[in-house]
């Protein structure tokens, strides 16, 4: 009998576990930034990860690999008129968006492939567009991932980096 209630304890706070971390929030949440650059609206769609004690560059986020630019599902991007990003021609559309860090710059990717889980099944040849542009270091961490569209100019912040594009 002693045996039966301690099994019945055990199952009893493994059900309660369970349950508080089925209601935490998510680790990751999805974002949404829009803006106007010269006339042109523009939206990323992203999931937002946080730090959380971990090596970001060069360790989670490995050098020199295809990059989501967050988390979970493909960040997009999408834009209602042509652009010229770090003085090359986008066309208007929704674009898978991609980086590929190094610790002296990043290669940022606009793929026609729009709706993609993660970059597992990203393909090269069906990017729009690849421009390089350098990272900086940031004067204060950001917890969590974050987009912004400012004065011509499009940066994600996560960590100690800030990745800036240029954008007209």
């Amino acid at each position: 009998m002693r045996l039966l209630n301690k099994i019945h304890l055990l199952l009893v706070a493994f059900l309660i576990t369970n349950s508080i971390n089925a209601q935490e929030k998510p680790t990751s949440t999805k974002e949404v930034v829009s803006g106007k650059i010269n006339g042109a609206t523009i939206t990323i769609n992203y999931g937002s990860p946080s730090v959380r004690a971990r090596e970001i560059w060069g360790k989670l986020v490995p050098f020199n690999q295809v990059w989501r630019a967050g988390a979970n599902d493909a960040t997009t991007f999408e834009t209602d008129k042509e652009l010229t990003v770090e003085g090359s021609k986008l066309p208007a559309g929704k674009y898978s968006f991609f980086i590929i860090p190094n610790g002296k710059q990043c290669t940022i990717i606009f793929n026609k492939e729009s709706k993609q889980w993660g970059a597992y099944k990203y393909k090269e040849k069906e990017d729009q567009l690849r421009v390089t542009v350098k990272q900086r270091v940031a004067k204060s961490k950001a917890e969590k991932l974050m987009y912004s569209i400012i004065n011509n100019s499009i940066s994600l912040s996560w960590d100690n980096w800030i990745i800036p594009i240029s954008v007209k």
